[in-house]
């Protein structure tokens, strides 16, 4: 039915304007941190990009150079000081765990240093607050590597949110749910781990994303014998009443999907919602359907994006990001709080 018109409906997608990664500007990066997330990056930044991955810094002088040897990065640091300090770097990565990211995130930002740190940026909105502050006295950019929002697929779901043609925003109903080891740092209580703050940082911020933070949440988790929670499920609403449903688990693979729900038409993915992949925008009476067809990739394919639109803002002297500015992030921080509040956590 593509090519049908409808009142306010479009005849046809808008096309991404997200420019190619490689021809952003290039400027100097330093990584803070030696885990998966940091070679998955180095890897689609170095394919994809002209940046330059100039420094890595960890804990001690052994795993930093370790480190820098294995993903060939000129210079390693052998703490996390030493690596803000290092007057050649334009911008610090932060890739450690998440409940290390308020801590590394501070340091780089009072070292004034331009700073994208992995998701979330803290655990609670008042840590998030805090950075974020730190961030605007010093005048520099500073932004949550939720890679999801710097993908070409959302630049064209934004368009189609901002020419309301969906109307009103009903419901949101999304999961995420992927199978761990049992080695996996998730199941790690000292670091802060269960899914909610990991997989379940991608349909929370969907939610608020485009319901704001919620009036209520109520909700249910189940704990693991590990000691973190294992799963949960969350009914969330706005003052209006419309709902924002969501559920992860670490127990294994789900099919990571999501549904927009509007008065005047419909959302619904073909893939991960949060990775590159299909999607399809249905008016609400079905008469006419849009596809935005791409090949479902992963993270070699999509960190690029983000490291590409950082690049951009700092040359240009930017602060934030539109892709994911700091608001969006504190609401979403706002709403696991709510999250965890309603779930005993």
């Amino acid at each position: 039915m593509d090519g049908m018109t409808a009142p306010g409906f479009p005849a046809a997608l808008p096309a991404s304007r997200v420019p190619d990664p490689m021809a952003a500007p290039s400027i100097r990066w330093g990584i803070l941190g030696t885990g998966w997330i940091a070679k998955q990056f180095i890897a689609s930044v170095r394919a994809h990009t002209r940046q330059d991955i100039a420094a890595a810094g960890s804990r001690t002088g052994d795993s930093a150079a370790r480190f820098a040897a294995e993903q060939d990065i000129a210079t390693a640091h052998g703490s996390y000081a030493a690596l803000v300090a290092d007057p050649a770097l334009d911008v610090i990565y932060v890739a450690t765990p998440h409940n290390c990211h308020f801590e590394h995130c501070k340091l780089a930002l009072e070292a004034g240093k331009h700073v994208f740190c992995e998701k979330p940026l803290a655990l609670d909105h008042a840590e998030a607050a805090a950075l974020a502050g730190i961030a605007r006295r010093k005048g520099v950019f500073f932004a949550e590597a939720l890679w999801s929002y710097f993908l070409p697929k959302f630049d064209v779901l934004q368009q189609i949110l901002d020419s309301g043609c969906l109307g009103e925003i009903k419901s949101v109903h999304t999961e995420y749910g992927e199978y761990f080891t049992r080695d996996h740092r998730i199941f790690d209580p000292s670091l802060a781990g269960g899914p909610l703050y990991d997989l379940g940082t991608y349909p929370v911020s969907l939610i608020s994303k485009l319901m704001g933070v919620p009036a209520q949440a109520v909700g249910l988790k189940q704990m693991d014998p590990s000691g973190v929670h294992g799963q949960l499920s969350v009914i969330m609403a706005d003052e209006k009443g419309n709902q924002g449903t969501m559920s992860t688990t670490l127990y294994g693979l789900t099919p990571t999907n999501a549904v927009i729900v509007g008065t005047d038409g419909t959302v619904r993915f073909g893939s991960e919602f949060n990775l590159p992949g299909p999607f399809q925008v249905i008016s609400a009476d079905g008469t006419l359907w849009l596809d935005y067809d791409e090949p479902v990739g992963r993270h070699f394919e999509g960190l690029c994006y983000e490291a590409a639109e950082v690049a951009r803002c700092i040359a240009a002297g930017r602060t934030e990001t539109p892709c994911r500015p700091l608001g969006a992030t504190l609401d979403m921080m706002r709403t696991l709080d709510m999250i965890r509040a309603a779930t005993g956590l």
